[in-house]
């Protein structure tokens, strides 16, 4: 274990709340990594911190790490890198370590905005794995990036084409897909109309969607009437 490392653990340590470890454990099912119990404003202010380390690089490099904390700090810290070249790589050294939908939902580089162009290119490529996280990272990407001025119809196809047993992975899409509701309804409400998406993952969209202020009244009761029965 290198300096860096022995110092990031012992800070983790001196942060650990007992009660939140067990809250936080109980909503992160089938994870075998340890749990500290380190809440999560306190992980982003340490990864700030630690991301002007000289020798931060030495605690990326060692994967893959078997504490739950580090796993979410490690992607606080990639979220700090400006370059997008180093975060995108730091981004597919570090996915195939990714275990949970916590640490897959904290990875967000800022720096991805910068090169949206090749960013598309690899969320497709995301999409495409057969890795449950690289998938739901994809997607999510997808959702933040390409469901405002740079939305093309084309990638509410590329995500509806997603097939998977895996629960992460139809939230996702449910989530892509009420969230595209709400920012370009009229492009998507087609999916729904004609029943392209899986059952679960048509039903579970309706029912995001219905949640969200960011959709409207009327919307939702148009909505509500495209729920799929079961048998």
């Amino acid at each position: 274990m290198t300096k860096i490392e022995k110092e990031i653990r012992k800070q983790l340590q001196e942060l650990k709340d007992e009660k939140y470890k067990s809250f936080n454990h109980s909503l992160i099912p089938g994870v075998d990594d340890e749990f500290i119990g380190v809440r999560t404003p306190e992980l982003k202010a340490l990864a700030k911190k630690l991301s002007k380390e000289k020798d931060i690089q030495d605690f990326l490099d060692d994967l893959p790490h078997h504490v739950f904390e580090e796993n979410q700090l490690h992607a606080f810290i990639i979220n700090e890198i400006k370059d997008y070249t180093e975060a995108m790589s730091e981004t597919e050294k570090f996915l195939p370590y990714v275990n949970n939908w916590a640490t897959c939902d904290q990875l967000s580089p800022k720096a991805f905005k910068k090169d949206l162009k090749d960013l598309l290119k690899k969320c497709k490529k995301w999409i495409a794995s057969k890795e449950t996280y690289t998938i739901r990272f994809g997607v999510g990407m997808l959702m933040r990036y390409f469901l405002d001025e740079e939305f093309d119809d084309a990638y509410p196809k590329l995500v509806a084409k997603i097939h998977s047993d895996e629960y992460y992975v139809k939230m996702m899409v449910a989530w892509y897909f009420a969230t595209a509701l709400a920012k370009q309804y009229d492009s998507v409400i087609g999916y729904l109309e004609d029943k392209k998406l899986d059952p679960w993952v048509h039903n579970k969209t309706i029912s995001k969607a219905i949640e969200s202020y960011r959709v409207s009244d009327e919307h939702k009761d148009y909505l509500k009437t495209l729920r799929i029965k079961k048998d």
